[in-house]
């Protein structure tokens, strides 16, 4: 069985049978059948029906919206923004992948030389439960505009929201199992990964579950895509605008209650600005409310699962331990729910808890650099490698930071964030491969040769 619990209440919400492994396998071959019919759809049709399904999530938005609040708590006015943007999401593909995929001719011995890009079957994603419907249509818009089929394994948190987005789907008239929704255990996900008529995974979760799934793929030499955690250094420079630095940082780390994986959640300030960073952030987060995430508000939702809670007070309880000063938070609430308050640590120092580990939630580590390149080597002290951002009103200093960073994105003046048509994805712990852009839709294609003599 799948048990959500609504993470406001620490009620648990209608639990959902899961597949048995032979309902899995069956599921997998109706996706498997679906994909020669899908393959030899025109990509113009196949653009139409991703626009139905753009009109289809923005007419049931409100509906997602809800449903993420209850499963996984995401505040109500950013679910609506969730699915708003996978409808672009969906529109943008169905608007360039016709150019993404154009035959590319290359010059050789032979009278024409070429490289198609021709989908490889049916591909499985595995989605985490902190964006369940912008996760989902990262991976579903552009396989699906690339001519596979998909099977769609959502996290056990949000059957609900993945029951409605399969609901969606349907009513915009997609073919029948061009998209299957799987709604099993995680010890089934294996056999999922396993099945012969899979043919590539893309996996958005943690790394130690981004290891098992990577291991598996590679078992079956499958192709994979994998968009794991991060420590996200954020560099502020003594001669940014620090307002609205702090302004940025603020929403970076307390989107979604700070569970993105993309979020500012280490800022690494030059010694001369530090106390005036250490002062702005700590007053924007103290300022900071928990609340409903199903009301109209601005205020932080609760972190999604008990567990999640507990590891998060942890490793902010042993910063402490460490010699890390507590600005603000750090300090379980009372009463119902997996409520976690906005929480600044300061002084924090490589190899303490906060800096060396991905924090999910509404935890910002501030480190103190001497200047600047001393700034650039503590941002890649570490594993991770997803998105960095640095903020200074010195162009040469930005431009040997933006080739510096070791991370997939890099923010120059800005907040680290997906954009339907930018390439997004990590190095390191962080994954490998790109998602999005017209490099994601080319993840999943056989880039195939053609030699005419």
């Amino acid at each position: 069985m799948l048990n959500p619990v609504n993470p406001t209440t620490g009620e648990a919400l209608p639990e959902v049978e899961s597949l048995s492994a032979a309902e899995c396998e069956w599921a997998i071959d109706r996706a498997v059948g679906a994909f020669p019919g899908w393959r030899d759809t025109s990509i113009s049709a196949r653009a139409e029906y991703l626009r139905r399904f753009a009109e289809a999530l923005r007419a049931n938005k409100q509906e997602l919206s809800e449903l993420m609040a209850h499963e996984m708590g995401k505040p109500l006015r950013e679910g609506l923004g969730e699915v708003e943007k996978s409808a672009a999401c969906a529109e943008y593909y169905a608007d360039n992948a016709s150019d993404f995929l154009n035959a590319e001719e290359l010059g050789s011995d032979a009278k024409l030389s070429y490289v198609c890009y021709q989908p490889l079957g049916a591909v499985l994603g595995i989605l985490p439960w902190n964006a369940p419907v912008w996760l989902a249509l990262r991976f579903l818009a552009p396989a699906l505009m690339a001519g596979n089929t998909c099977v769609m394994k959502a996290d056990p948190n949000v059957p609900a929201t993945a029951a409605c987005l399969t609901r969606t789907i349907a009513q915009a008239g997609l073919p029948e199992d061009v998209v299957v929704n799987l709604p099993i255990t995680t010890d089934l996900v294996g056999d999922a990964i396993d099945h012969p008529g899979i043919k590539a995974v893309s996996f958005t979760g943690s790394s130690a579950a981004g290891r098992k799934v990577a291991a598996r793929a590679a078992a079956g030499l499958k192709p994979a895509v994998l968009e794991l955690g991060g420590s996200d250094p954020c560099i502020v420079l003594a001669d940014a605008d620090i307002e609205k630095a702090c302004d940025v940082i603020t929403i970076s780390r307390t989107i979604n209650a700070g569970q993105s994986c993309i979020a500012a959640k280490r800022v690494i300030v030059e010694a001369s600005a530090y106390d005036a960073v250490c002062e702005a952030l700590s007053t924007r987060f103290r300022a900071l409310t928990l609340g409903d995430p199903s009301e109209e508000s601005q205020a932080l939702g609760p972190i999604a699962r008990e567990d999640l809670r507990s590891q998060l007070h942890q490793q902010v309880s042993q910063t402490v331990e460490q010699g890390a000063r507590l600005l603000c938070g750090g300090e379980i609430p009372e009463g119902t729910g997996y409520f976690y308050p906005a929480t600044v640590l300061a002084d924090v120092q490589p190899g303490m808890t906060s800096f060396c580990e991905e924090t999910f939630g509404p935890v910002l580590s501030i480190t103190k650099a001497d200047n600047f390149d001393h700034a650039l080597a503590l941002a890649n002290d570490t594993a991770y490698g997803l998105g960095s951002s640095i903020w200074t009103s010195d162009d040469s200093k930005a431009d040997r930071a933006a080739a510096a960073l070791n991370a997939g994105q890099v923010a120059v003046n800005g907040i680290v964030k997906t954009d339907p048509r930018l390439p997004s994805g990590g190095i390191g712990q962080s994954g490998y491969g790109r998602e999005l852009g017209p490099h994601g839709i080319k993840e999943f294609v056989n880039a195939k040769q053609v030699w005419v003599g």
